[in-house]
């Protein structure tokens, strides 16, 4: 079984809410502190990428506002992820698959290195890396997966308790680019969505304390060439009273049933002249049972009320934003209203906020122009949103009713590709090469 391990020492540990703990107890520097966690890659099972108890600094660099600055052991994109005042992210060290756990303060706690990795398509300076996806923790165990199909679980203190690989079990990955799909924890399993034109899709669930395949099903569709490749990451929703998989690629939306995978309702519309080459990468949000769903590469986003039982098509869709999208940063979703980055297609850097139930624009913002991409989802930490550029800026507003306040822009000596998180008073941002924490000294 996966246990809770007891390196923190005698601390009293108090839920809050999902996501915000009190821990008491001699933290870094003897301070006792207020925590909160950010167990999955956007933060919770929504896909929000908000942390509404936050306050974090708005001006920040290499120098101003930093509390520490570590060398990571070796490349990779993961966003990192905080539980019980560990951070953990994934990287290739030495070849190799491995996951690295840091404390508050920045010091490393332990390394778990795994077998030969699956090297990414790009260099140090660009996108693709073998650990590209995020961790997921239920607070007792940590769920790894990585661009070679290995998945595997740890301990809280860093010890294999099983992997298994799944292109080895049911083939091989041909995905065009490198892996970005993160496992997520859905009906008591670790839930893995694999989702290619070549070679066949499908979701698997996983028993967390063996790694016993619990369920498989296919999940295939006739698309395009390349319409059928996914990088994003699965949403956990209460829908209809039932706790469900809500799963984006292969121009369709699916609802599945955890326990047992069973395809519950499906949403297409997406491609219906099944256009070439519409692989998706923007995960989607979802706040007050309303999905939003970037397609099109960025081009257009939809708005889709889920559930029912079937097809939901025609009944399920809201609203369609044309000229409105994002090809690879996945929106902010907060309290019945979306932010999405347009991160590509002209105006590059226009951030626009909808009205969920009607994807009307409540405000637009057009961040400066720049040749430089994003690649980086945003974050909503209370307040402040912010938004980081492949070349290492990094943006900062005030989110009003009428937009972005007080507007900075934030120089880190990295390239960035991950999504920036905040806990507490704290803003960490994972680099290429480094991994920050930012706040009030």
């Amino acid at each position: 079984m996966l246990l809770r391990d007891g390196t923190l020492g005698a601390v009293e540990i108090r839920f809050m809410n999902t996501r915000t703990l009190i821990v008491a107890g001699a933290l870094a520097g003897g301070l006792t502190l207020q925590a909160a966690e950010w167990r999955t890659w956007r933060g919770d099972t929504e896909g929000s990428g908000s942390a509404p108890d936050a306050e974090t600094v708005s001006k920040f660099s290499d120098e101003d506002n930093l509390i520490w600055k570590v060398t990571l052991p070796g490349p990779g994109n993961s966003t990192p992820i905080i539980t019980q005042d560990r951070i953990l992210v994934t990287c290739g060290i030495d070849g190799n698959d491995a996951v690295v756990a840091y404390s508050m303060a920045g010091k490393e706690l332990w390394r778990t290195s795994f077998g030969r990795e699956r090297a990414g398509k790009g260099d140090n300076k660009q996108k693709g890396t073998g650990a590209n996806s995020s961790l997921v923790t239920d607070g007792r165990g940590i769920f790894a997966y990585f661009k070679s199909g290995r998945v595997a679980a740890l301990t809280m203190a860093g010890k294999k308790v099983w992997e298994i690989n799944v292109q080895d079990k049911y083939g091989k990955d041909t995905l065009w680019w490198d892996e970005g799909t993160s496992p997520v924890i859905a009906g008591g399993l670790v839930v893995l969505a694999v989702m290619q034109t070549e070679g066949g899709s499908y979701m698997l669930g996983l028993e967390k304390n063996t790694g016993e395949v619990a369920w498989k099903v296919e999940r295939n569709y006739d698309v395009g060439a390349e319409s059928g490749d996914s990088y994003t990451t699965p949403l956990v929703m209460e829908v209809d009273g039932q706790e469900t998989l809500v799963t984006w690629g292969a121009d369709h939306l699916t609802g599945h049933d955890p326990k047992n995978g069973k395809l519950l309702w499906t949403c297409g519309g997406f491609n219906p002249n099944k256009t070439k080459f519409w692989r998706v990468i923007s995960s989607p949000a979802a706040t007050d049972g309303i999905v939003a769903v970037s397609y099109a590469r960025g081009k257009t986003t939809g708005g889709v009320r889920v559930g029912g039982k079937g097809d939901i098509t025609k009944e399920a869709w809201l609203w369609k934003r044309d000229g409105v999208g994002a090809d690879a940063v996945s929106p902010i979703a907060h309290n019945g209203k979306f932010i999405v980055v347009n991160d590509s297609e002209k105006p590059r850097g226009l951030v626009s906020c909808l009205d969920a139930v009607t994807g009307k624009t409540i405000w637009e913002e057009q961040l400066p122009r720049a040749a430089q991409k994003f690649y980086s989802s945003p974050l909503l930490a209370g307040d402040k949103f912010y938004l980081a550029r492949v070349d290492g800026v990094v943006y900062c507003g005030t989110v009003t009713e009428k937009g972005l306040s007080n507007l900075t822009e934030n120089r880190l000596e990295d390239n960035i590709y991950a999504s920036p998180i905040a806990v507490g008073e704290r803003l960490f941002v994972r680099g290429r090469r480094n991994l920050y924490c930012l706040g009030d000294k």
